[in-house]
């Protein structure tokens, strides 16, 4: 291999290095610290309350940057997380708020303070808050219920009831009450259970199926927005087709008188051609054959052929001037 063609690999190589690494820098720079842009923050939380990485951040409302780490950090969790072009102040809050009904997550800023915030310093546990778990409270009832023994509790209750029977009316009738609840429960106990444990299995589902749940009904709003902006043109067709309507029926009303009788008439032709279909189509089966006689006469030029039959006697014909049948009969 020659210098040249040596040369000519070695920067087609190099070339591809470096569409390489530019491609990879493009697909991943919201991962590259030097490439990312934004200001990155740390915070501290009891927990992490479902938050994720790639969770949005926002401000009143406005995305401002996402969740880049979710992780445990002795008895808390530390969440960091960047923003882009957001003033955070020293005594700002940072909390994991539920951004719709199926649960899904985002991390809330509330910037406050008079100067700005250190990125080396963690938000402290103080200005950090999590949301009530929905879920996560639907399953620890379920198994807090499914652990009670309701029938002692009611034999318990039972049993204050009638110790302290003798006692002050508001104190008897205070455990007569509760007695007579503990009882209603013990006698609902199996219907409470599959009642908490639905729940429990409902809730599960729907934290399962979030995000397919979610982007039903984010297309949904997605239809309902085309069809908010496609409205004025469905009523200017609903008014055009009233209009057309209305041009029809006046247009009917003033030919009336000319319509009647010729659609009368139209009546009549039909009943005629009806009464007289096995003629047409016997018609049509002659037809066929007599154009294609004509059709032979007039095929060999701007001229007519002829035939004479007699004028010279012949035995095969005996006399008979019947042109031949098909089949040659």
């Amino acid at each position: 291999m020659r210098i040249s063609e040596r040369r000519s690999v070695r920067l087609g190589l190099i070339g591809l290095l470096v569409a390489l690494l530019v491609g990879a820098g493009i697909a991943f720079a919201d991962d590259i610290p030097f490439l990312a842009g934004g200001t990155r923050y740390t915070g501290l939380f009891a927990e992490a309350a479902g938050l994720r990485t790639g969770d949005p951040v926002e401000v009143a409302g406005v995305n401002v940057g996402r969740v880049e780490s979710v992780a445990l950090d002795r008895n808390q969790v530390r969440v960091a997380f960047r923003v882009h072009d957001t003033w955070v102040g020293d005594r700002s809050t940072a909390s994991i708020r539920i951004r719709t009904t199926l649960g899904a997550k985002h991390l809330a800023l509330d910037p406050l303070g008079n100067a700005d915030q250190d990125p080396d310093q963690d938000f402290p546990r103080e200005r950090t808050v999590t949301p009530l778990d929905v879920t996560a409270a639907f399953n620890q009832l379920s198994d807090t219920v499914g652990q009670i023994d309701t029938a002692k509790l009611a034999q318990s209750f039972q049993t204050l009831s009638d110790t302290f029977s003798g006692t002050a009316g508001n104190v008897r009738g205070t455990l007569t009450g509760l007695s007579a609840l503990s009882k209603a429960i013990s006698d609902r106990d199996t219907q409470l259970s599959s009642l908490l444990g639905n729940a429990k299995q409902v809730a599960q589902t729907l934290a399962q199926d979030a995000e397919t749940i979610q982007k039903l009904i984010d297309d949904g709003g997605r239809l309902l927005s085309e069809l908010q902006a496609r409205r004025d043109a469905i009523a200017a067709l609903l008014k055009g087709t009233r209009e057309l309507s209305e041009q029809l029926s006046g247009l009917v009303s003033d030919n009336k008188a000319q319509l009647g009788p010729t659609l009368a008439a139209l009546d009549e032709v039909t009943d005629v051609l009806q009464a007289n279909r096995d003629k047409l189509t016997e018609a049509l089966k002659l037809a066929g054959p007599y154009y294609r006689l004509v059709g032979n006469t007039l095929g060999s030029g701007r001229w007519l052929d002829t035939y004479l039959c007699g004028l010279i006697p012949d035995e095969k014909n005996s006399g008979s001037c019947l042109p031949a049948r098909p089949g040659g009969k």
